[in-house]
């Protein structure tokens, strides 16, 4: 009689990680289209973002780690917010043997309402997060009603 393999499986959820599998998946097809079609595919990414409303503007902030900020570029175009940016892989000694962050350049892109002042944009950029802080007009702002009795 002949003996069959005993397949083990271990159904613990902490064992199987299916974001880890889809990274892993992710980095293999992107090796593959750089044997295939060279250094010249540039791919861009969306960093991750907030876009916050406050009383008197919309406050965007996004995570950018390692970014210099002569790297980034910020521009209202029309009724669209645009960052634009480059993250450089840094030079290393040694050999890398597992990275999860992102490399390359990036493009973010959010459309503004019209109540927006895109004369007195602000960017800032401090501890790996971009704020663009995007006023309000005057008369989108809230103003409070006296309420009068008779």
């Amino acid at each position: 009689m002949m003996a069959l393999p005993v397949m083990r499986r271990d159904l613990s959820p902490w064992t199987w990680d299916p974001f880890r599998e889809l990274e892993d998946l992710r980095q293999r097809m992107s090796q593959l289209a750089q044997s295939v079609f060279g250094e010249s595919e540039v791919t861009a990414w969306s960093p991750l973002a907030e876009v916050e409303e406050t009383d008197d503007a919309y406050v965007v902030q996004l995570e950018l780690p390692g970014v210099r900020r002569d790297d980034l570029t910020v521009e209202v175009v029309g009724s669209e917010l645009a960052v634009h940016g480059e993250v450089k892989e840094r030079e290393r000694t040694g050999v890398l043997r597992r990275s999860t962050r992102r490399y390359g350049q990036f493009d973010y892109r959010l459309t503004l309402p019209a109540d927006v002042d895109a004369d007195r944009v602000s960017a800032e950029l401090a501890d790996g997060v971009l704020t663009v802080r995007v006023p309000k007009t005057e008369k989108a702002k809230p103003h409070r009603i006296e309420i009068t009795s008779r």
